[in-house]
């Protein structure tokens, strides 16, 4: 049976480390990304089962990066869930328009994460 596959997408480096913490701990296999334009790439080369996505990143954000792989034959299927500090109710209006599954607000707790797993491919 082939491994569950994340990729985690924030330009927080202690976000990046807390996310596979507890991805890891639920036994799936995770990749990093620190922007946008390194998401697409990687979410091409990789074929993840779920990407969580931060909205506020220099350069590409998350609702543009969204949209950029929800272009692409190879990655539109690919299940996003938003994990931000933009939480409002707008946002999670605003979070499902631009493809995705959900919103999840920081701070967050492991169980929320490994909860938003039911959305992956």
């Amino acid at each position: 049976m082939p491994a569950n596959k994340a990729l985690i997408v924030d330009d927080s480096l202690t976000e990046l480390s807390h996310l596979r913490t507890i991805l890891q701990d639920a036994g799936w296999m995770v990749s990093t990304a620190n922007n946008g334009e390194q998401a697409i790439e990687r979410a091409r080369a990789e074929r993840p089962n779920i990407i969580f996505l931060d909205i506020v990143m220099p350069q590409l954000d998350g609702y543009g990066t969204s949209r950029a792989l929800a272009e692409h034959a190879d990655t539109k299927g690919i299940p996003v869930v938003f994990v931000s500090t933009k939480s409002t109710k707008a946002d999670q209006v605003w979070a499902k328009t631009q493809g995705g599954k959900c919103l999840i607000a920081k701070p967050y707790s492991a169980d929320q994460i490994i909860d938003a797993l039911k959305f992956a491919a």
